[in-house]
C-alpha cells in the first residue's frame, strides 16, 4: 500500500481545511486508515482512525467534535475534515495504515504517507 497525503496549507484560526490521502493497492478497502500529526519538537500523535468499512471512527480528545474522518473505498481515498482550527493544530499531518493494527501507537503502523503541512495562524 502506498499513501499520499495532500491538502495542507496556511489558514487562519477558526477556519477549516480538508486533507486527503490517496492510496494505491487493491487491499485499501480492507485496511482501517488513520491520521497522525507531528508538531515541531513533539512526538507524532494519533488524530483519528476509521474502520475498513467506514462505519466506525475514533478521535483523539483534542480534535473530537472538530475533525471528521471519512473514506471512499471506490476512490481509494480517506479524508480528514478539520474545522475550527487553532494554532494548536499546527503540525505535519500523516495518513497511515496497517493490515494488523489500527491503534494510537505510530510505531506499529507499517504504511505512511509523506505528510502534509498544516499551519494555523492566530
Amino acid at each position: 500500500v502506498q499513501l499520499q497525503a495532500s491538502g495542507g496549507g496556511l489558514v487562519q484560526a477558526r477556519e477549516s481545511l480538508r486533507l486527503s490521502c490517496a492510496a494505491s493497492g487493491r487491499t485499501f478497502s480492507s485496511y482501517p486508515m488513520s491520521w497522525f500529526r507531528q508538531a515541531p519538537g513533539k512526538d507524532r500523535e494519533f488524530v483519528a482512525v476509521i474502520s475498513a468499512n467506514g462505519r466506525s471512527t475514533v478521535y483523539a480528545d483534542s480534535v473530537k467534535g472538530r475533525f471528521t474522518i471519512s473514506r471512499d473505498n471506490a476512490k481509494n481515498t480517506v479524508t480528514l475534515q478539520m474545522n475550527s482550527l487553532t494554532s494548536e493544530d499546527t503540525a505535519v499531518y500523516y495518513c497511515a495504515a496497517d493490515g494488523m493494527y489500527s491503534g494510537t501507537r505510530p510505531s506499529l503502523y507499517k504504511y505512511w504517507g509523506q505528510g502534509t503541512q498544516v499551519t494555523v495562524s492566530s
